[in-house]
């Protein structure tokens, strides 16, 4: 379990709650059926639409990679790379074909399994990217999943104010119901202001980290598979693979005030 997600989550939402019960606020007042079922059943629904149902059902996954922390070790990957070089310069690859079937990592062990059974390189190379690219394909979508909530719901939220505020409208016989009657049509842009911004904007963002970060130790595997089929020094390939990574850290925490600065220009 990721416990920035979930501590995140939680801390956001009781940001909201205790700051209202700070000024005297009623916890009962937040809990207004009518406008959940407006904004929440209405934000599904507009996501149902906007998507298939073969996305859909991928739901739970984007859910599990949202709060599930992965565990990425590319010092380690690293290590095991050199480690294969070393025993394939020794004794040549197909030393590697047991140790290759009962690796735990699917994608290091297809790329494995292709050196040993001696695919060309450009071969193994194509076959691997475009591996990356459907699973990158995939958590875009995962990620846009919540972005479209994340859209949605303040609308939706304006919506059951205004549809609220119509009520109140067509009731101005009783002058004394109007306050409270008002606080509870605003209560539906609350729900859906609050749901995308606490909620469903912030999951879609640590989806794209996540991939980020996988997708970057793929290409990491990618290069040491590659480097290991050319037969290249083990140590050559450590120092490649570590200025690699070292490569993809700082562009990771560069690229987004580059982009920021590229937008301003």
């Amino acid at each position: 379990m990721d416990l920035t997600t979930v501590i995140g989550l939680v801390l956001g939402l009781a940001s909201l709650v205790g700051g209202y019960m700070w000024d005297g606020g009623h916890l009962s007042a937040l809990v207004v059926p009518s406008a959940m079922l407006i904004v929440f059943g209405g934000t599904f629904g507009a996501v149902a639409m906007s998507f298939p149902i073969s996305r859909l059902k991928e739901l739970p996954l984007a859910i599990k990679m949202a709060f599930k922390e992965p565990v990425h070790n590319p010092h380690t990957i690293i290590e095991e790379v050199v480690e294969m070089a070393t025993v394939a310069r020794r004794e040549g690859v197909l030393a590697l074909e047991q140790r290759a079937q009962e690796h735990t990592n699917p994608f290091l062990k297809e790329g494995l399994m292709m050196v040993v059974d001696g695919t060309d390189p450009d071969l193994t190379r194509q076959i691997l990217e475009l591996e990356m690219d459907a699973l990158a394909h995939q958590h875009e979508g995962f990620a846009k999943i919540f972005d479209s909530a994340g859209a949605i719901a303040p609308t939706m939220g304006i919506i059951g104010t205004v549809m609220g505020l119509i009520h109140v409208l067509g009731n101005l016989a009783n002058p004394d119901d109007l306050g409270p009657a008002i606080a509870v049509a605003f209560t539906a842009t609350l729900y859906g202001v609050a749901s995308a911004n606490v909620a469903y904007l912030p999951l879609g963002a640590k989806i794209k980290i996540r991939s980020k970060e996988q997708i970057s130790e793929m290409e990491l595997m990618l290069e040491g598979i590659l480097a290991l089929q050319a037969g290249e020094n083990p140590q050559l390939i450590k120092k490649k693979l570590t200025s690699f990574l070292h490569k993809k850290e700082d562009k990771n925490k560069t690229g987004g005030a580059g982009e920021e600065d590229g937008e301003e220009k």
